[in-house]
């Protein structure tokens, strides 16, 4: 009997352990390279992503990391949508790795479902732009801003890349569930 418990115990333990490692995959919990620090996180519903950020109350502008699980061979991207609530009309930040191994990142706005994904202008400033790409995720940093209220609609996508090309993302699944509103200040 006591063999028994000591074993059930010790698998207890285990079990334990291992939940608490999945926990640390919360945006919470995370450490950025850099010491960079935020304030505000959130784990975003679809396409394992996070999104972390500080709002900049005096300035109106909001600093970003946004993560997401990626393969080296697909672009992630993250945009806030100062119009509506989908993809069209969003201002979007890309990055994904190109043949050559450097990391490209640059913001790009959304003005069709069928966007071009070249670089561009958006709608309001963009600094600090920086991205990485490490242990098969990647991170998008930029100071966004300033920006018109403190409530936002924002989307998230990822795909694959081409020929250094960002490809067309899904349709399907996750990839239609990126989207949501998020408070950057409470006050």
């Amino acid at each position: 009997m006591g063999i028994k418990f000591i074993l059930v115990l010790i698998i207890a333990i285990l079990i334990s352990m291992l939940l608490d490692c999945s926990a640390q995959s919360s945006c919470s919990n995370h450490t950025f390279s850099g010491n960079r620090v935020f304030d505000s996180c959130m784990d975003l519903p679809a396409l394992e992503a996070y999104l972390h950020w500080n709002y900049i109350k005096p300035t109106q502008k909001v600093q970003i990391a946004f993560r997401a699980t990626q393969t080296p061979t697909g672009w992630i991207s993250w945009a806030i949508n100062p119009t509506g609530t989908g993809m069209v009309g969003s201002q979007a930040i890309v990055a994904f790795l190109n043949s050559n191994g450097s990391l490209m990142v640059y913001p790009t706005p959304v003005t069709s479902y069928v966007p071009s994904m070249e670089p561009g202008t958006l709608s309001f400033d963009v600094s600090n732009l920086t991205a990485e790409y490490y242990n098969n995720q990647m991170t998008i940093y930029a100071v966004l801003g300033p920006l018109n209220g403190t409530t936002v609609n924002h989307v998230w996508q990822a795909g694959s890349v081409s020929d250094d090309v960002p490809q067309a993302h899904s349709m399907y699944g996750e990839n239609t569930q990126s989207l949501g509103t998020m408070e950057l200040f409470s006050s």
